[in-house]
């Protein structure tokens, strides 16, 4: 396996996570800079991930128990104001679960044709 699910998880399935966030966020009526504050990022950061620069090669509404979670990580962090860690904590279990889920299997065939994902249950095993 030349990409190994942690490449997956950290290039492509947080990113994407994080993007659904923000976008989750601007759809609640909040501005850039108050996205940028809350999830202590860049504005340009918001921006980018509001325009699918960043984090959009997977589609998290897709998968909507994933994108119930990102919802409810939205009303915690207006709620709460939560650390940057707690957020990143928050996110790196939710990048964990779809995982554990399968969920991520067929993308990641597609960006290693070497994977087969009938014959792999890495993240199945390590992630339930």
């Amino acid at each position: 396996m030349k990409v190994s699910a942690f490449e997956v998880a950290s290039r492509y399935v947080y990113p994407s996570l994080r993007r659904r966030l923000v976008q989750v966020l601007r759809e609640k009526g909040l501005k850039q800079d108050e996205i940028a504050e809350l999830l202590h990022i860049t504005q340009s950061a918001v921006s980018r991930y509001l325009r699918k620069d960043r984090g959009a090669l997977i589609d998290v509404e897709q998968f909507k128990d994933i994108d119930e979670k990102v919802g409810e990580i939205a009303e915690w962090v207006i709620e709460e104001r939560p650390s940057e860690y707690e957020i990143h904590k928050a996110l790196v279990k939710l990048t964990l679960e779809m995982l554990g889920k399968g969920y991520v299997c067929s993308f990641h065939s597609l960006i290693d044709p070497t994977l087969n994902p009938e014959e792999c249950n890495v993240c199945l095993e390590l992630f339930t």
